[in-house]
């Protein structure tokens, strides 16, 4: 096929980096301010390079595109830079802040005094540098040092972003092993996925082939197995089958002989460990082990509050707030002032609120000290606004404090009388370990969530694994009440929940509703067509604030990506007034709606917050995000791959939010992620209208499929 006309030319450009405007070590994003060769005035290049110093000269092959704000702009593909030759090149090497010590009025002089010779006299004959004017014992010595580092650095810095590492994961393994880096990147390479965050088995194991690392070498099957329970733990497991894990391990290596051996010697060094036929990470075992000595010693204690009549406080309790409490809810009131740890269980409608709310005002007048703590941010605010209480994150409450360091833990606990927790059953193993071993002496606990909802995104199913022990008190609520049963939203949900397709056939005063499509292009056509016109002209919502698009996974035509392209297309589209940002793959402008992916506890935001861009600055380029009615939020242009747009969201990121209206993609595109714990999350997102777009086989499948409930954890039978 025929290449279309305008496509650009690549070409090859060299020349000097005149300054280096912006430059991302995560990913080594640049915007260059470059002289090409033969010419006299300064151009942009945008490129990835480990890392960039003015001065250096560089060779890049690309094309040259054209931008309405900064004119032609060379984008290059390939973008190699070595150290200058020429003396101007030199000086504003030297000077660009580079070596501690020069500053471009010392580079100058050096330049002067030791022209192209100057990096030699700085490595081998230092003592020259006193020559220079100004230049003393003290100065040369720092200057020496800090080149020898960059120097170092520098050398990893290429030796890794020619195996694929990006420039911060270089700095993180100069940090981890200094000079030794490369040394201990040639011994075992393997090191790498084991000592540092965010390098993995398969970049350490392309570095070791690449460095000649046999495919039977013993680190190679160690770090082979440790990458089979650590992904098992990324997919939620906190332990694997013995016989499974080997099976994994042979298909990863490729070698089948020495994986029993290396697992021996992983347990021997304590890396591993084997109980019965399950093969576990320690600090998942560890977890477990924790979670179950903490819930046994809870759940054997009364509750320790002063005496409380339970029928004149429930009496007190309907009368406050004019709310008359069914037989069920009385029952869970009751229960809750005599455990001292508890789970509140049910699906949607069947009164976890108005209980749990109860609870707090009999508790609150006997000047029992409450503490509220739910697993998102979101979810943290949805608690307070149903008990009009402060309510916490859980990394908040215990004082999280990056890098795996918590502020609160058994030697410095909380404080407080009754914890509660909400939207529990998104809370993995680890988080509940530290959680549990927080508690402070005497303390109570109340758990709250819907078992049924999707677990939780990190390894173990603890709140399921909790209620299926039989060993902790639990209130399981399944009456629906009145108000709630005429809501479809909540009766399709019991319905899926039982293994039932809900009644579909269409009622105008329904809040749930099902639209037949059958090709994903076609889902996605009436999908955007509902959020863009037919919603917002029918119901009065607004299309950006109230609709909330809902799939299950992030790739394919009806994924978050795609989905949002069009999304934003639609409801923000791009005119000449909205300033306008790409980076990272995404476009961002003022007026999208935002998702942050990442804790970042310096800015105050978690994973999981929404907002709405409100400003972008073109010079400095900044984007301000506005979340919730008064925090405002500042991002410069290399921490843009914090968020991603959220007019769509996947399923597991919306888990502890509410959202007036959610509309869901229904397609046997998604056929390996469709099971009934998603669809059942989805539409238990939605306030007062859900919306499934799309085939009613794929939905009976969904509906059949429970693949999410296996897990292979061991809290159960430790209780």
């Amino acid at each position: 096929m025929p290449a279309p006309r305008n496509t650009p030319k690549a070409e090859v450009l060299r020349g000097l980096v005149d300054r280096v405007v912006f430059h991302n070590e995560d990913n080594g994003y640049c915007i260059l301010k470059i002289v090409p060769e033969g010419r006299r005035d300064v151009v942009s290049l945008i490129g990835k390079a480990p890392r960039v110093v003015a001065g250096e000269e560089f060779e890049a092959k690309g094309v040259w595109e054209p931008n309405r704000d900064f004119g032609p702009q060379f984008k290059a593909e390939a973008l190699k830079l070595r150290r200058p030759d020429s003396l101007a090149g030199i000086e504003r090497y030297l000077g660009s802040g580079l070596i501690e010590g020069i500053g471009p009025k010392y580079a100058k002089r050096m330049v002067e005094k030791f022209g192209p010779k100057v990096f030699d006299i700085i490595e081998n004959e230092s003592k020259k540098l006193e020559d220079v004017e100004g230049v003393g014992k003290k100065r040369r010595i720092e200057i020496r040092a800090s080149w020898i580092k960059q120097k170092s650095i520098h050398g990893i810095m290429l030796f890794l972003h020619q195996h694929g590492i990006s420039s911060s994961r270089a700095l993180r393994i100069y940090k981890t092993y200094g000079e030794e880096a490369q040394a201990v990147l040639k011994e075992n390479p393997y090191r790498l996925a084991q000592d540092i965050r965010g390098v993995g088995f398969k970049t350490a194991d392309d570095i070791a082939y690449q460095l000649g690392v046999a495919e039977d070498a013993p680190e190679r099957i160690k770090a082979g197995i440790l990458h089979v329970l650590e992904t098992a733990a990324g997919n939620g497991h906190c332990c694997v089958p013995e016989t499974e894990a080997i099976k994994k391990a042979i298909d990863l290596l490729g070698v089948e002989a020495l994986i029993a051996p290396q697992i021996e010697a992983l347990i021997a060094s304590d890396q591993i460990e084997r109980h019965g036929t399950f093969l576990y990470l320690p600090y998942l075992r560890a977890a477990e082990q924790s979670i179950a000595a903490n819930v046994k010693s809870l759940a054997c204690l009364p509750a320790a509050y002063p005496s409380i009549d339970e029928d004149a406080a429930l009496g007190w309790v309907m009368k406050k707030t004019g709310k008359e409490l069914a037989e069920s809810q009385q029952r869970a009131v009751r229960e809750a002032l005599r455990q001292r740890l508890l789970i509140i269980t049910g699906g949607p409608g069947v009164g976890k609120t108005t209980i749990l709310r109860s609870i707090l005002l009999i508790l609150q007048s006997k000047q029992i000290k409450l503490v509220l703590a739910a697993p998102t941010g979101r979810a943290a605010k949805r608690l307070a606004e149903s008990t009009g209480l402060e309510a916490k994150t859980l990394h908040r409450l215990l004082e999280y404090q990056g890098e795996g360091q918590w502020g609160r833990h058994r030697g410095k606990p909380l404080a407080g009388d009754l914890f509660v927790v909400d939207e529990a059953s998104m809370i993995d193993a680890p988080l509940m370990a530290q959680f549990l071993s927080a508690l402070p002496e005497g303390a109570h606990l109340l758990i709250v969530g819907d078992a049924d909802q999707l677990p939780s995104v990190g390894p173990g199913m603890v709140l399921h694994d909790l209620i299926a022990s039989d060993k902790v008190p639990c209130v399981k609520l399944t009456e629906i009440f009145r108000q709630a049963a005429s809501s479809r939203i909540i009766t399709s949900a019991h319905a899926i929940n039982r293994g039932q397709v809900p009644d579909l056939k269409p009622s105008r005063s329904s809040d749930f509703f099902f639209l037949p499509a059958a090709e994903p292009e076609e889902i996605k056509h009436t999908l955007v067509e509902l959020a863009h016109t037919r919603l917002a002209a029918k119901y009065g919502l607004d299309p950006i604030r109230d609709i909330q698009v809902l799939t299950p996974m992030n790739r394919n035509l009806l994924g978050t990506i795609s989905l949002n392209q069009s999304l934003q297309l639609a409801l923000n589209p791009p005119n000449e007034l909205k300033f306008e940002i790409e980076r990272f793959g995404v476009t961002f402008r003022v007026g999208d709606k935002v998702i942050q992916t990442h804790n970042n506890y310096d800015k105050s935001v978690f994973n999981g917050d929404i907002g709405h861009i409100v400003t972008i600055d073109a010079d400095p380029v900044k984007i301000h995000v506005r979340y919730d009615a008064d925090r405002l939020v500042e991002y410069e242009p290399g921490e843009l791959d914090e968020l991603q747009l959220a007019y769509a969201l996947s399923i597991h990121k919306s888990q502890g939010s509410e959202f007036p209206c959610v509309i869901l993609p229904v397609s046997t595109q998604h056929y390996v992620l469709l099971e009934r714990s998603l669809i059942y999350t989805a539409i238990t997102r939605a306030k007062k209208l859900c919306v499934l777009v799309g085939d009613e086989r794929a939905l009976s499948l969904a509906v059949s499929k429970q693949e999410s409930r296996k897990r292979w954890t061991g809290l159960r039978a430790m209780l």
